[in-house]
């Protein structure tokens, strides 16, 4: 990579990059904060920050875990330390007496059994076999960590549902046993009990006094981490991983104070839930919707109380919106009252940018991107280590959320971990300028307002609504098979409008959009399972349909069971799917000779079948040998609007093509409309007040693209991976290309 002069560095602007500094790599941290044009130093878990560099200038992000770090008070007050609801793993009955030893399978250096006496009275047996929780004279806790089942059924499978304290904090958990470290586990405290609250505020303001230089408290997270369960066989570390889940929240006093503030009532079998317990991409009942709201309105208060004593001490606080982030979800209606400056994001892709970047109510929004400082990478390859390439998933990531960068931009990019792993790596280095230089050219342009935007409005329709913007759960790489993540990740770099909504704002008509999408599996919280259930819900899907809105239907949305249609929207999309009662019926031929849409790759669904006479196959699925052809889109006028079948959906920049293509078609739109690339690999933003065009390419070889413009169009060559930014204006007077 080629080395840009020391004159043209200095030149260039510098500011909104946050580089992670290291005590004893002083010079190290100084240089690479020039190159990259870091306007601010920040520490990272298991780094500091020596006088050297907290005096060199630049403002400073001092990084606080708020539950951890407290093993002497953990220690005196084991009581206060988090918890989690668990369930023994199931264990078949070979006589009448059954004993259980309720943490095998776990990682029994992350569990530790609470046996206190207001634990015990939430714990539960079950026999799983029959579904039905057994009384309990029918079964005892003997202690030591074992129960016993008294009078069993042979061959049923029993367990026991217990709560147990977390004793070492999992994201410490993680860094430790990655990196190596040989120090003491790190345990956590709830803020749930009041003696804690009292201490950690009592902690923070020591902490700001302690912390002269910190302009940015950077809050890491805050109190309940995201659900991550490991298991004793390395085989299966992970026997439950969910970014969303409230299971880490729950806890004996947790459940006490909702049962005594809400009148309600909750048991860890709400949690548990037969074993498969709750996650985000399930629907929810009233009991888990109502506890959600219980510790959001918990957490925003107390997290409310230590911002505060963070503006006291004349210091800004921002939250890493990961990690121990939940209740305290940035879409909820209780964020806004925490009162953070900031808010910043881990992201690998384009819908985690726009998922930040998009947060109401915060001044500054800041995307920490990857690849980690670390020797591994996400699976374990080797990144910076020998052997590593940490250029290359630079690249892959940086491209796919510039992509959405240039739809929203946020105010600032950083990056994490430990600064002298990349001496070895100065390709990295020189990439990360070129990166840095690249986001502040695009920040620019936002300046003079949003790029333009075609008038296409996506009303993405899900159970969680507004409080899952932008997000299925976790990141892309652990759930890649879901149709609404991938649709989001396209979504995120088009030039349209979204909104998030849930199924009370579709049956009030409370949207503003003019396509309504909805997209998942059956009884998934993106295909709304049961909420299609309600007669008035598809009344206001009809309606909105009939009176011109434009309708897409992904893979089983709006399936459910009871009804004459397996697919609630069949009556409008004249497609439906085949679950084995239809295999005696009639059915329209299912691919088309000639497809409308002719970019993309798209899967078919073999159950998927078209019986209206009207319906038009836009595009047909990838043909396997040996099977038949069958249809990817297709679609039909209903009334004065439209709805569309998509069998599923995969994001990549042909399938981004395809779907912009099939919004062009659903709102009469032409294909010719302006500041539209015709390559699938170079986004294109039209900066009307700047009267500039931004083009980027998401490819690592050169690409070429005609954009189209007022009066014909321009085909312009981008390097790989590269971006260019030209003045209208230039283009029109110009008959070649420079």
């Amino acid at each position: 990579m080629k080395q840009k002069s020391e004159a043209a560095r200095r030149r260039k602007p510098k500011g909104d990059f946050t580089l992670p500094g290291e005590a004893g790599y002083e010079k190290l941290t100084l240089r690479l904060a020039k190159k990259w044009g870091a306007d601010v130093v920040r520490d990272s878990d298991g780094t500091q920050l020596s006088p050297e560099i907290l005096s060199a200038g630049y403002g400073v992000y001092s990084t606080i875990c708020v539950i951890r770090e407290h093993n002497d008070f953990a220690k005196a007050h084991p009581e206060t330390q988090a918890e989690a609801p668990l369930y023994s793993l199931p264990v078949a009955a070979e006589s009448e007496t059954l004993e259980i030893d309720l943490l095998n399978g776990y990682f029994s250096q992350q569990f530790e059994i609470d046996e206190r006496e207001c634990s015990q009275k939430y714990w539960q047996a079950f026999d799983r076999t029959e579904n039905r929780e057994l009384p309990r004279e029918e079964w005892t806790y003997l202690g030591g960590g074992k129960a016993l089942i008294k009078h069993a059924k042979k061959y049923h499978e029993y367990s026991v549902n217990f709560f147990a304290f977390r004793i070492w904090e999992e994201i410490s958990m993680y860094n430790h046993i990655t990196n190596g470290w040989q120090k003491e586990h790190l345990r956590q405290l709830d803020p749930v009990h009041p003696v804690v609250r009292g201490y950690l505020k009592d902690y923070l303001r020591r902490w700001c006094a302690a912390h002269p230089a910190t302009n940015v408290v950077r809050f890491t997270s805050l109190f309940y981490n995201f659900v991550w369960i490991w298991g004793s066989d390395k085989n299966n570390r992970f026997l439950f991983t969910d970014w969303a889940s409230y299971d880490f929240t729950a806890s004996p006093a947790m459940l006490e104070n909702y049962e005594k503030y809400t009148g309600g009532k909750i048991s860890a079998e709400d949690f548990i839930n037969g074993g498969k317990r709750r996650s985000t991409h399930t629907l929810s009942d009233e009991t888990k919707r109502k506890y959600m709201r219980f510790v959001q309105n918990f957490v925003a208060d107390f997290a409310a109380e230590l911002v505060q004593i963070v503006h006291d001490a004349g210091k800004k606080a921002y939250m890493f919106y990961d990690d121990s982030w939940v209740g305290s979800e940035p879409y909820s209606e209780s964020f806004a009252r925490i009162g953070f400056d900031g808010i910043i994001k881990c992201v690998f892709s384009a819908y985690e940018a726009r998922m930040c970047a998009d947060v109401p109510g915060v001044e500054t929004h800041e995307l920490r991107l990857h690849p980690y400082l670390f020797p591994t990478g996400l699976t374990g390859e080797p990144v910076f280590a020998a052997g590593g390439d940490p250029v290359t998933p630079a690249k892959q990531y940086w491209t796919a959320v510039r992509r959405a960068l240039l739809r929203r931009c946020a105010d600032r990019i950083g990056l994490g971990g430990y600064l002298h792993l990349t001496q070895d790596f100065p390709d990295f280095c020189d990439y990360i300028e070129t990166l840095a230089d690249e986001f502040r050219k695009i920040k620019a342009l936002h300046k003079g307002g949003a790029p333009y935007a075609l008038p296409v409005k996506i009303s993405v329709l899900t159970h969680w609504g507004k409080l899952r913007s932008w997000t299925c759960g976790g990141h892309y790489h652990e759930h890649p098979d879901l149709d609404l993540i991938n649709l989001l990740e396209s979504v995120a770099g088009l030039p349209v409008q979204t909104e998030f909504i849930d199924f009370t704002q579709l049956k009030n008509g409370d949207f503003t959009g003019n396509v309504l999408l909805v997209a998942g599996l059956k009884n998934s919280a993106y295909g709304g399972g049961s909420e299609w259930n309600d007669v008035k819900t598809y009344e206001s899907a009809a309606k909105f349909v009939h009176g011109g809105g434009a309708l897409i239907c992904v893979n089983e949305a709006s399936e459910t069971d009871g009804f004459s249609t397996n697919l609630r929207l069949a009556p409008l999309l004249g497609v439906d799917l085949d679950r084995g009662d239809f295999n005696c019926r009639g059915k329209y031929p299912a691919a088309a000779e000639r497809e409308e849409i002719s970019v993309g790759t798209f899967t078919g669904k073999k159950e998927a079948f078209i019986f209206a006479p009207d319906v038009r196959i836009l595009k047909n699925a990838e043909a396997r040998a040996g099977e038949e052809k069958t249809f990817a889109v297709a679609a039909r006028n209903v009334g004065k609007g439209f709805a569309t079948y998509v069998s599923s959906y995969k994001h990549t920049p042909e399938n981004a093509a395809a779907l912009l293509s099939l919004l062009l078609r659903l709102r009469n739109l032409s294909a010719a409309e302006n500041y539209l690339s015709d390559n699938p690999y170079v986004d294109c933003a039209y900066f009307e007040k700047e009267k500039k065009l931004a083009l980027a390419n998401v490819s690592g070889v050169s690409q070429a693209a005609r954009i189209s413009l007022p009066g014909g169009g321009k085909t312009f060559t981008l390097p790989p991976a590269g971006i260019k930014i030209v003045p209208v204006g230039k283009i029109r007077a110009e008959e070649k290309e420079e």
